[in-house]
C-alpha cells in the first residue's frame, strides 16, 4: 500500500475509516451511521459548513483523469460510495463496504428521520422547471421539511454570487447541489468558504427523480446492481458514461489494488 492510500485509511471521520479507491478516500459507514453524522452536522450549535459528496463508478473515473477534481473530493468532510463499482474496487482490496449510500435512498431515509425537526432545504442545480417539481415532490413527501429557497443550476461566476446571497437569506440548514459531476463538487468547494450553511451535499440526478423526468429501478434491479441500465435507457446519451466507463473502471480499480 501507498503511503497516501495508508494515510487515506488512517484517517477516520468521526471514528469511521476511509478506504482508498482509485485516490479518493471514500467513508466506510453503515446507513445507520451515515445518517447519524447528518443529522449531528445539521444540529443548530456548530457553526461549521461542511461538504458531503456522493461518488460512483463514474465520479471515480473522472477523479483518477483529473487530480484538482481528485483534490476536491479528498477535500471534502465526508466522501459516500453509490453503486456496485464502488464495492467492485473496495472488494479488490480486500475491504467489504458496509452499505450502499446511493443519494436517491439516504437522502430520503434522512429527511424522514429529520422531518418532526424542521430541517430547512435549499435546492440548487437542474431547470427552473425540474428543481421546482423537485421541491414540491420533497415538501409533499416530507412534511416539516421546509423548502426555503430554490435556483436552477446554470450559473456563471456572477450568477453564482447572487446563489450565494440569496442562500445567505434563506439561511438553510442543508443545501443540496445537483448539477453532476464534477460540476456541482466544484462548485461546493470553491463557494464552501462562502456559504453558512450547515451542510452542503452534491445530489446528482436526484432532482430529476424527485421531479419524475426519471423512474427507479425496480428493487431486484437495483439489488444485482445494474441500476446504472434503468439510467442508460431512461437517458441513453450518457451510454458513454457506462457502456465504455464501466469496463474502464474495473481495469483502473484492479490495477490501483495491485499497485497498493
Amino acid at each position: 500500500m501507498s503511503r497516501a492510500g495508508a494515510a487515506l485509511e488512517d484517517a477516520p471521520v468521526d471514528g469511521l475509516p476511509r478506504v482508498e479507491l482509485l485516490g479518493v478516500g471514500v467513508m466506510n459507514a453503515s446507513l445507520r451511521e451515515a445518517l447519524t453524522l447528518m443529522e449531528r452536522w445539521v444540529a443548530p450549535g456548530d457553526a461549521r459548513s461542511r461538504s458531503i459528496f456522493i461518488v460512483n463508478a463514474h465520479t471515480l473515473n473522472l477523479a483518477w483523469e483529473d487530480r484538482s477534481y481528485r483534490a476536491i473530493l479528498n477535500a471534502a468532510d465526508a466522501v459516500f460510495g453509490d453503486g456496485s463499482g464502488v464495492r467492485l474496487a473496495a472488494g479488490l482490496r480486500g475491504e467489504r463496504m458496509r452499505a450502499n449510500l446511493v443519494g436517491t435512498d439516504l437522502l430520503p431515509r434522512f429527511f424522514h428521520r429529520s422531518r418532526a425537526k424542521g430541517c430547512r432545504c435549499f435546492l440548487l442545480g437542474a431547470t427552473d422547471v425540474t428543481v421546482t417539481r423537485a421541491a414540491r415532490h420533497l415538501e409533499s413527501d416530507f412534511p416539516g421539511i421546509a423548502i426555503v429557497g430554490t435556483h436552477h443550476g446554470y450559473v456563471d461566476d456572477a450568477g453564482s454570487r447572487a446563489v450565494v446571497d440569496a442562500i445567505h437569506q434563506a439561511a438553510p440548514d442543508m443545501l443540496l447541489v445537483g448539477m453532476g459531476n464534477p460540476l456541482q463538487e466544484r462548485w461546493i468547494h470553491d463557494h464552501l468558504p462562502l456559504l453558512r450553511v450547515p451542510v452542503s451535499i452534491g445530489v446528482g440526478g436526484l432532482f430529476d427523480h424527485w421531479a419524475g423526468n426519471l423512474r427507479r429501478a425496480p428493487g431486484w434491479v437495483r439489488r444485482l446492481g445494474l441500476e446504472w441500465l434503468q439510467i442508460l435507457l431512461q437517458q441513453p446519451r450518457k451510454w458513454r458514461r457506462y457502456l465504455l466507463g464501466n469496463p474502464q473502471f474495473v481495469v483502473r480499480a484492479m490495477r490501483s489494488a495491485r499497485s497498493q
